[in-house]
């Protein structure tokens, strides 16, 4: 008899017992493809992110979308537990880590390379223990000094964004002289620091920061230089999904496109800066990024 037929006199058979998945060997950021642009999904464990606040606030939906985008192709999945937009209310690290930790450790558990989108040492020291492999860090000239003891100490892979202030000052201090030439200049003297506490070059990758402390025309600039960040010699991730310059780019009757409205504009820039060399691009809807990649990467050779 199948063991999953009913037992004489029990009634009919009950559904077989979902079937439990083993976690998979932890992903390592030395897998990562090499051979194109890759392509890093947000997770927002927020109630107040710009673009989907409230949608994945919760630890079960969290994963759930987390696990889509793994699922999908995303090479890594950045967890978020505090919104970084202009004027977004601070989060205390204990408040973070409750939102992010057990997100990680189930994306970590089903096989997703995972990294830490946070501006606090404590967070990020916490979520390395629980298997995040990269710190994400958009503190940029404010860096905690404790953050850059961290990455020294843990040998962990940090992104270094350029940003002055913080969210409720940057949008002030958006005047450049030269932006493409300081931006370079604000990275390069950041990571002295790292530098001198013992980190090593190939632990960097650098980000430019769009809509930090940048208006829209100079975010675009920025764009459109990029390539200048290959001075530095770090890989460079451009992080432009769905931000307000795409949606103050594609209007309709006037209005700015809503952040859902901006992903066939975020495709169009990952198709650009891929063909052109980036090391990842952040973005909020894989699939469409997935296969900007893969085109720029084929046109590359």
């Amino acid at each position: 008899m199948d063991s999953l037929a009913a037992a004489p006199g029990t009634g009919p058979a009950t559904s077989p017992l979902p079937v439990l998945r083993k976690p998979r060997p932890r992903a390592e950021f030395k897998d990562l493809p090499t051979d194109r642009t890759l392509v890093m999904g947000i997770l927002n464990v927020t109630p107040d992110s710009f673009s989907d606040g409230g949608q994945h606030g919760t630890a079960d939906s969290a994963i759930s979308h987390g696990l889509r985008m793994f699922y999908a192709g995303a090479d890594i999945v950045d967890v978020g537990g505090e919104s970084t937009r202009p004027n977004a209310e601070p989060v205390s690290p204990e408040e973070e880590q409750a939102r992010v930790l057990p997100v990680i450790e189930a994306l970590v558990k089903a096989g997703a390379l995972v990294s830490i989108d946070t501006t606090h040492a404590s967070t990020a020291a916490a979520a390395l223990d629980a298997g995040a492999a990269i710190i994400n860090d958009i503190s940029g000239l404010t860096v905690e000094p404790e953050m850059i003891e961290l990455v020294a100490a843990s040998k962990a892979p940090y992104i270094l964004t350029h940003r002055r202030g913080n969210a409720a000052t940057m949008d002030s201090l958006a005047n450049y002289e030269n932006l493409t030439q300081e931006v370079v200049q604000e990275l390069t003297e950041v990571r002295e620091k790292f530098y001198a506490a013992g980190v090593q070059p190939e632990q960097l990758i650098v980000d430019p920061g769009l809509g930090f402390a940048k208006n829209d025309q100079q975010n675009w600039e920025l764009l459109r230089n990029v390539s200048a960040l290959d001075a530095l010699g770090h890989p460079v991730l451009v992080a432009a999904s769905r931000k307000r310059f795409i949606g103050s780019l594609l209007k309709t009757s006037g209005k700015a496109a809503q952040p859902l409205e901006r992903d066939h504009g975020t495709a169009a820039i990952t198709a650009v800066v891929a063909a052109n060399g980036a090391w990842a691009v952040r973005v909020h809807d894989v699939v469409a990024n997935l296969d900007a990649v893969k085109v720029a990467a084929l046109l590359r050779g």
